[in-house]
């Protein structure tokens, strides 16, 4: 077992492992780190806790120390230095006539680095443009490109459901969402209703997947067989969230379909979600 304290550095990031050197933490405060990208403030996430030899990344890097009020003053100043470091970037970037979107810029805490984050359609060749960058800053710039779920991120918002994104609130990694997992929630496959801010699927697809697939496993689905009190009918509709179903009885194929619950049913002969590889060919562009 290892002595560890957790640290973020973005306020929806994945969480590193540091050693607290002895020093107690509390959740919230800041520590000066070194990182890959040099040295850096973060934010206690986990507190000081005993974790597992193997759950470590070696090597375990010690903390610095707890940030004092002279490193808050320094944050402070880099956020300053960020915002005219993007106007300048973005007039650079007009002038080489380049065709990439800026959408962040970050200073290494002890300045001896800035990140430049863009987006663009295809490769960009910017070796004129750190050129210009480096002539102005005199530090060592890096220009990263990232994805449009990673500009929506760093950038944050609203969404379609009036809540902020969920990439920017709480998820900490990007997980896989397929247009599966979008005819398996029941939901239309139109690219409007199932995209996000990005274009993407919505994140909130993969981390309601799990409680859609229990659903899934209790309840019939469209086309399903099941024995009724009133006799063997097929769903034809279905709401996984109530269990409510509408089953068109064999007995009386032309009457009004019956309402139900799942639990007043017996499952005879289960039918399977498909998804059409048209529709496949059709919604690739936003999975």
């Amino acid at each position: 077992m290892a002595e560890v304290v957790g640290v973020k550095f973005r306020e929806v990031g994945k969480i590193y492992y540091f050693d607290p050197i002895g020093i107690a933490f509390a959740k919230g405060e800041q520590a000066i780190v070194e990182t890959a990208r040099g040295v850096e403030c973060g934010e206690i996430a986990m507190e000081n806790t005993d974790i597992s030899e193997k759950e470590i990344v070696q090597p375990l890097k010690p903390i610095i120390r707890k940030a004092t009020e002279q490193d808050r003053k320094v944050l402070a100043e880099n956020a300053e230095k960020e915002k005219k470091a993007f106007a300048i970037a973005e007039e650079k970037i007009a002038r080489h006539g380049l065709d990439m979107k800026l959408v962040n810029v970050e200073y290494t805490f002890d300045n001896s680095k800035i990140l430049f984050f863009y987006t663009a359609p295809t490769r960009v060749d910017f070796r004129e443009l750190v050129k210009d960058l480096a002539g102005v800053f005199r530090v060592r710039i890096e220009l990263r490109q990232i994805g449009v779920r990673d500009e929506c991120k760093k950038l944050g918002g609203i969404s379609i459901c009036g809540k902020p994104f969920c990439c920017s609130e709480f998820l900490s990694d990007f997980q896989p969402v397929s247009i599966k997992m979008a005819k398996e929630q029941g939901l239309s496959l139109n690219p409007v209703k199932i995209s996000g801010a990005c274009g993407r699927l919505m994140c909130c697809l993969k981390f309601e997947q799990e409680s859609y697939e229990h659903l899934l496993k209790v309840t019939p689905k469209l086309g399903a067989v099941v024995d009724t009190p009133d006799g063997r009918g097929e769903v034809i509709d279905v709401n996984l969230i109530t269990g409510d179903l509408r089953v068109r009885l064999n007995k009386h194929p032309d009457a009004a379909p019956v309402s139900l619950n799942r639990r007043e049913v017996k499952i005879i002969r289960d039918s399977q979600i498909k998804v059409d590889k048209k529709e496949l060919e059709a919604l690739k562009s936003i999975e």
